[in-house]
């Protein structure tokens, strides 16, 4: 069991409340857990796969030590990380050991801040609007020709250059990667604690964002792939002041592993505006001083990462350290079409006690490609994992709807802040546990309140055009964004009347069944590139994976035990996330509760 003592707790409150550092209620991730198991009963917000002992590194001393023995290298990382705390977590061990430190900061060799801003301009889109499109240049072009030609300064007993883009020197010295998870990356930002790349000071977080997903995040994850061999220690920079740290034999070792056996990343919470309370009530170690989670991120891997352990200690690194290197075994006969993107997303939309969501499309394939440079577009599901009775799901249009009478109303709620009668437009479906609705690109939908939906997704993930959002303020007392232009140039008004009853829920049917097991297929639309099987069993259940990866969840169920091809085997509990590569090639489940378990099976065609 993973528990948290007194005095991790203690310094996991005081960092919470440092808004100066991170604004979030959430709690910091501990350096240390006091005890630790993969045999977990209950939700755990911090799964782990472990090393074995001597694997994962505490503090600056034993990093220090490392780069005395090298005397010259290259410290790069990721956007965010405090890197005055790494450097003087450093340097003290340096000077109390008598030793001349040369430094060289790569952020004292940005371009001009306005130069940076014309050149990442053409990819942030219009200013009001919360979208651009993807960087196509190179992490170099952030930095004046001077970054590329530093040497190491004679007479010093240690060089270093630290920084994002250190790599871009061209030493023969080892890397030290020091990598920073999505979530606390963005509780900095929003505390105004960090910039992005080449900034002089930090602006509004959804400008931030913007910036950090269309520009800052693409230059780095190509930066990083492109370093990858060079790379000799990872570092987990969330702590500042503290730093956990490992050699890249040991990642691989971790990536291997994982790769050939079972991966769940580590999940993480977000309050909105509709937000419910389902979360809060139910999963165990998160704050509960909030009023409400709306999102789950389950696995939503451009934003999760991958957490190992050894002897406690926990060490975080982005979820594309597994792509770049194991995609092949991760993903199998599909590898060849998605690369090093992982295609399938699971996320948690929590309306119990809540409200609706906004009235909302997601772009089609081709205006997602041209508009924002992404490769693949936003085909979702809404699995209902838990509801109250009168629960309801809003999807596709009633058939008599009028596309310029709907944006007449949309326009004229917008403009004069007047309620919409949005079941005049759009059909509202009873919502049942187990149902399945299916929201291919250009479909009208949303969830309604007292749901707790398992969204079943292609990955991307931001590309949501609202319409109506109820007339209600964010948490921060806000308008939120209405994209009535975007929406109305992706809206299939064909997906109508009792069209919707017959393609967009999914007809449940029993596919294979034995003795005490059945396979149910919920069919999905034929514009999504994934299919969906609940796999349904009192005792135990083989499964093969085709060569084909599976994203899976208990849906019902206490927990089940997972053993796969490799010897090894884990518990998942209800509602926990877990992904079978396509390497695993066969693995059990075994139901670890009374009744009947029930596992939804995500998977590509």
């Amino acid at each position: 069991m993973n528990t948290i003592n007194e005095s991790e707790r203690s310094i996991l409150e005081s960092e919470r409340g440092d808004i100066s550092r991170r604004k979030s209620t959430q709690y910091l991730m501990p350096v240390k857990l006091e005890t630790y198991s993969t045999e977990e009963e209950d939700y755990n917000i911090y799964p782990f796969c472990p090393l074995g002992d001597n694997k994962i590194f505490n503090g600056y001393a034993g990093l220090a030590q490392y780069i005395m023995e090298q005397r010259e290298v290259l410290i790069d990382g990721y956007a965010g990380i405090f890197w005055d705390d790494v450097v003087t977590g450093l340097t003290d061990f340096f000077r109390n050991a008598g030793l001349t430190i040369n430094i060289s900061k790569t952020s004292d060799f940005f371009k001009s801040a306005d130069e940076i801003e014309k050149l990442v301009k053409p990819f942030l889109g219009a200013d009001d609007s919360v979208w651009g499109s993807k960087c196509t240049f190179e992490l170099s072009n952030l930095y004046n020709q001077e970054l590329l030609e530093i040497q190491p300064k004679p007479g010093y007993d240690i060089n270093i250059v630290i920084g994002c883009g250190a790599a871009l020197v061209n030493w023969d010295a080892p890397v030290i990667y020091v990598d920073l998870p999505k979530n606390e990356l963005q509780f900095r930002m929003r505390a105004g604690s960090i910039t992005n790349l080449g900034c002089e000071s930090p602006s509004e977080p959804t400008s931030m964002y913007k910036r950090f997903y269309f520009v800052d995040w693409v230059l780095l994850n190509n930066h990083k792939k492109s370093i990858l061999e060079r790379i000799k220690v990872i570092a987990d920079g969330q702590w500042g002041d503290d730093i956990n740290w490992m050699y890249k034999e040991a990642l691989v070792e971790g990536l291997s592993k994982i790769s050939q056996s079972v991966i769940r990343v580590r999940p993480w919470f977000e309050p909105g505006a509709w937000g419910g309370q389902w979360i809060k009530d139910r999963i165990n170690n998160l704050n509960k001083d909030v009023i409400n989670y709306a999102w789950s991120f389950e696995l939503i891997v451009p934003e999760n990462g991958l957490v190992f352990e050894s002897e406690g200690y926990l060490l975080e690194v982005s979820f594309d350290f597994l792509m770049f290197s194991n995609q092949a075994k991760v993903l199998g006969k599909h590898a060849p079409v998605f690369g090093d993107e992982f295609p399938i997303r699971f996320d948690f939309l929590d309306t119990f006690d809540g409200g609706n969501l906004s009235i909302q499309v997601h772009p089609r394939l081709k205006y997602i490609q041209e508009v924002f440079g992404e490769n693949i577009t936003q085909d979702e599901t809404y699995y209902i994992l838990d509801c109250k009775e009168d629960a309801k799901v809003y999807l596709g249009f009633q058939e008599n709807i009028d596309a310029a009478e709907f944006r007449s109303a949309l326009e004229t709620s917008q403009a004069q802040s007047k309620e919409v009668q949005i079941e005049e437009f759009v059909q509202c479906h009873p919502a049942k546990k187990h149902d399945l609705f299916l929201i291919p690109n250009g479909t009208v939908h949303s969830s309604g309140k007292d749901n707790l939906v398992l969204e079943i997704s292609a990955t991307p993930y931001i590309f949501t055009f609202k319409m109506y959002d109820w007339l209600r303020l964010d948490l921060e007392g806000k308008p939120r964004p209405i994209n009535i232009a975007h929406a109305f140039n992706n809206l299939d008004f064909e997906r109508k009347g009792d069209r919707v009853q017959q393609e967009l829920i999914s007809k449940q049917y029993v596919l294979e069944e034995g003795a005490d097991w059945q396979i149910v297929h919920l069919p999905t639309h034929a514009d999504h590139f994934y299919d969906v099987h609940r796999l349904e069993f009192a005792g135990s259940m083989a499964v093969n994976t085709d060569n084909c990866c599976h994203v899976m969840m208990l849906v019902e169920g206490s927990s089940v035990m997972v053993k796969t091809s490799d010897g090894s085997s884990q518990v998942f509990a209800y509602a926990e996330t877990f992904v079978i590569p396509a390497a695993t090639s066969n693995y059990e489940l075994i139901n670890m509760g009374e009744g009947k378990a029930k596992v939804i099976k995500a998977f590509l065609k």
